[in-house]
């Protein structure tokens, strides 16, 4: 569970147990607002379970685990800085328990890094960004479950808004060369991940 092994990596740096335990509640609630559907714990766990099968290849793990924590920390469908609200959260707390500079800098810059999902140079953002987009390539029921959670949480949007914006980010996806960047997430979930999103796409027209 990532409460685990969010509360391990924060022992790593502060002996606070109070201070951990704060942070973790303030991510719990986060996570859990009522208009979460899609972007919320569940959300968050597969992320552990995805790039926990890679754990081998992450040169930073607790850094691993505080993006994930607090990548979509800030979540509203009516902001378009979503990215840059959360990490400005990552960097503000993770200072609280004193986890170095340049690694806030690097947590900070993975869940930024989720706004665009392009190429990285650090492997770590890779493996991250690329277990956030896992959920593409799922089997067809759990996709189209997704989709249309996603759907739920921009409800404030009707059809006639939502549609354009969500063929956009279909089409985005689909004309990149790669939708994922190393070769474990790629050879797991790139096929049917097209499949996915071309179906979907139909389903707009």
């Amino acid at each position: 569970m990532l409460a685990k092994e969010f509360a391990e990596a924060v022992s790593h740096y502060s002996n606070d147990t109070m201070l951990a335990g704060k942070l973790w509640d303030e991510i719990e609630k986060s996570y859990t607002a009522k208009k979460r559907y899609y972007h919320n714990q569940s959300h968050l766990e597969n992320l552990l379970k995805e790039l926990t099968s890679v754990k081998e290849f992450i040169e930073d793990w607790d850094c691993i685990i505080f993006s994930i924590a607090y990548h979509d920390i800030v979540y509203n469908t009516l902001q378009k800085d979503n990215e840059e609200q959360s990490a400005a959260k990552a960097e503000q707390r993770l200072a609280e328990i004193a986890f170095p500079a340049e690694r806030i800098r690097k947590c900070s810059e993975q869940i930024v890094a989720t706004k665009g999902h392009t190429v990285s140079s650090d492997q770590d953002t890779n493996f991250f960004t690329d277990a956030d987009l896992s959920i593409l390539g799922a089997p067809w029921e759990v996709y189209e479950a997704y989709f249309k959670n996603i759907r739920k949480e921009y409800s404030y949007y009707p059809d006639l808004l939502y549609k354009p914006g969500r063929k956009k980010v279909l089409q985005h996806f689909l004309l990149m060369e790669k939708i994922f960047k190393t070769d474990k997430f790629f050879s797991k979930y790139e096929e049917q991940a097209r499949k996915n999103l071309s179906a979907e796409l139909d389903t707009l027209l």
